[in-house]
């Protein structure tokens, strides 16, 4: 066992002597071998990569600059969006100079040896780096000691949506960088050509959305560790109404259009004009419940197409219940103009007439002797409220009595036939003028 062990130690010592006789072989061929292999002797011979470069002075300037190579989804029910980026970060590290004007692109493994800037996006909740068929990065190095850090990131944003105007909205959506350790003293974040320095965005072809504009912003992020640098891509999304308008405006206002037919139906024709009130109900509904379905996380809001359907159905079943008023008025009325035959029904009718003059009779005489004190005269449905000796209070009260009764009288169906035509008019118009008004409300302001 022992032998093992003297073998073993023997072997390391062995190895180590040949790396220090093969490193000094190296380091005497000459200027032209380490240029070829720039910032590798400061690698091995002193540098930190612990240590932000200037470490103790100025802070480092950190230049980025965004790809957005597309954009896959945008979730109103979660609230975010996700973003494929390529994120392109620049800075100077003296450490690494070397002679000549040429610059190299090292093993993307090699940046476990530098010093890297720690950013993070802001409001990530979920991001990953690409590995196929190796770790989507890149690290190349310039004469200067500039650095240039490159990588490919997919990452799922929250986005805060106002869907107040949904599916006529405009959505803006940020993309955040900022500093995770390092605050203002250490580190300064800029975009390396302002709004020049974001490309691709332009060019995104989304399914319901179209990128109105975009601008990039420099803040700071206030916290109680300090004051951290913050880029900000900002962004507007326009919703494509199209789809909507085909898929749920037109189908809903059909079925207002269809429900005033019944209007040119007969009140005799009951079956028909019941089939068409009940079925635009009933197809409105499920309507309705179809454009809540596909954002059933945001029933919170009341949103433009949750509008539209309501007064799409109030309007349905509105025609649905002046049907059910033009109906029950004229069984009224013909059930008092149709005369009874026979002697039976006669005297039934004399019966019911005597009954009810006998009611009505004694209920005024009751009515009068509770009020004489006071003047009133009761002619027909009116009250005289004029008598002198009748109190305030009294007068009020006469007074409202004889309004209601105008009112009542003036609400009295006279002619069921014209609630119809009356229909025909008022419904269409009333709908144009709440479609202009709905329009214009929710596109210009």
């Amino acid at each position: 066992m022992f032998c093992r062990y003297f073998c073993f130690f023997s072997l390391c010592l062995f190895l180590q002597t040949q790396r220090k006789c093969s490193l000094g072989h190296v380091s005497s061929l000459g200027g032209s071998d380490a240029a070829s292999l720039p910032g590798f002797e400061n690698l091995t011979m002193g540098y930190n990569k612990y240590l932000r470069p200037f470490f103790g002075g100025e802070p480092v300037q950190i230049a980025m600059s965004l790809d957005i190579a597309s954009i896959s989804s945008i979730s109103e029910s979660d609230m975010d969006y996700t973003a494929t980026i390529y994120l392109r970060q620049r800075w100077t590290d003296p450490r690494l100079v070397f002679y000549g004007n040429k610059s190299f692109t090292l093993d993307a493994r090699l940046v476990e040896l530098l010093w890297v800037p720690d950013t993070y996006i802001v409001e990530s909740k979920r991001s990953f780096l690409h590995d196929v068929t190796v770790g989507n990065r890149l690290i190349r190095l310039f004469s200067n000691g500039t650095i240039l850090y490159a990588l490919r990131i997919t990452t799922t944003v929250a986005c805060n949506m106002d869907l107040s105007k949904y599916p006529m909205d405009t959505q803006t959506c940020r993309l955040q960088l900022e500093s995770w350790g390092y605050d203002e003293n250490d580190v300064i974040f800029t975009w390396l050509r302002g709004n020049d320095s974001v490309h691709g965005i332009e060019k995104l072809r989304l399914s319901q959305y179209t990128v109105e504009r975009y601008y990039t912003l420099i803040t700071k992020s206030q916290q109680e560790t300090g004051s951290y640098p913050r880029l900000i891509l900002q962004f507007e999304l326009r919703r494509n109404v199209l789809y909507f308008i085909l898929e749920t405006y037109v189908p809903s206002t059909l079925l207002v259009m269809l429900s005033w037919v019944s209007f040119w139906i007969t009140l005799d024709s009951v079956p028909a004009r019941t089939c068409i009130g009940v079925t635009t109900v009933l197809s409105m509904t499920t309507l309705m419940i179809g454009s809540r379905s596909s954002l059933s996380k945001t029933n919170c809001f009341i949103k433009a197409i949750d509008v539209y359907l309501g007064i799409c159905f109030s309007f349905i079943f509105g025609a649905l219940v002046e049907y059910a008023v033009a109906h029950y008025s004229s069984s009224q009325k013909h059930a008092a103009k149709t005369p009874r035959e026979g002697p039976a029904n006669e005297l039934t009718k004399e019966m019911e007439e005597i009954n009810i003059t006998s009611i009505l009779s004694s209920s005024i005489t009751s009515y009068k002797q509770q009020i004489s004190f006071t003047g009133i005269e009761i002619s027909g449905d009116n009250i005289n409220c004029s008598d002198l000796t009748m109190k305030t209070h009294e007068k009020i009260k006469c007074f409202l009595r004889n309004k209601m009764y105008r009112i009542i009288s003036y609400f009295t169906i006279q002619n069921p036939s014209n609630v119809d035509h009356y229909s025909k008019l008022l419904f269409p118009l009333f709908f144009m003028l709440v479609n202009v008004f709905y329009w214009a409300y929710y596109l210009y302001f």
